[in-house]
């Protein structure tokens, strides 16, 4: 892949090998069509979506025993999607949304890796208003994110985003890793009729890393 380099690992998630194609660390950056400078993404941002971060495994491993069956399920934000491999392995319906401009390439790559068929993929920018349904994207029963509150103004457009996307009934799970946002967005989603239920997340991962972080999840 010219630009920049990855890397493939193994990421084990309840018991099972998921291999997963990530960028070589988070210096990367490459963006010769500047399709990431016109979606605003800076060269520091640009890698974020190429890690397999600690919230993301958490959330991966959720989705391993999650109540999945007859749901239409969203990831929101979700870089390499190991959640949605995770989920897609156990035949679920789930769609993949990033505003990366490489989520895709990398999702194809690691359902391939994986023996995996494929998945839709959307590109998802919270930032423009889908009240419309113009993304044709529609609404899930299901939305998932983990990490997704590091920038300020964030919260309102991840809620207001969710919000265009959810059925009636639907519930939303956030893993996050005690970011400072995390607030912010809890009154949005409560303004929008969202109640809150909160819990700590293990505090190691499987491999035994420490991890601090909570799930967040809400229903109407």
């Amino acid at each position: 892949m010219p630009g920049y380099e990855v890397r493939q690992q193994t990421v084990n998630i309840g018991g099972l090998d998921y291999d997963v194609r990530s960028l070589l660390d988070n210096q990367q950056y490459a963006d010769p069509q500047g399709s990431a400078e016109d979606a605003g993404m800076g060269a520091s941002g640009w890698p974020l979506f190429g890690q397999v971060w600690p919230s993301a495994r958490v959330l991966a491993l959720a989705m391993h025993s999650h109540a999945i069956e007859g749901k239409r399920i969203l990831e929101i934000g979700a870089g390499l999607a190991l959640a949605s491999l995770v989920i897609h392995r156990r035949a679920g319906d789930v769609t993949v949304t990033d505003w990366h401009p490489l989520t895709e390439t990398f999702l194809q790559k690691n359902l391939l890796a994986n023996g995996l068929g494929p998945l839709p993929y959307q590109p998802g920018n919270w930032a423009l208003d889908d009240a419309s349904g113009a993304s044709g994207l529609g609404r899930f029963d299901l939305i998932i994110g983990s990490d997704v509150l590091y920038e300020r103004q964030q919260p309102a457009q991840l809620a207001r985003f969710i919000d265009q996307h959810a059925t009636l009934h639907a519930e939303v799970i956030i893993v996050d890793p005690d970011r400072s946002n995390r607030s912010a967005f809890c009154r949005e989603m409560g303004a929008l009729g969202y109640r809150l239920t909160m819990r700590t997340a293990d505090k190691t991962l499987e491999g035994g890393e420490a991890y601090k972080g909570r799930f967040l999840t809400f229903a109407r």
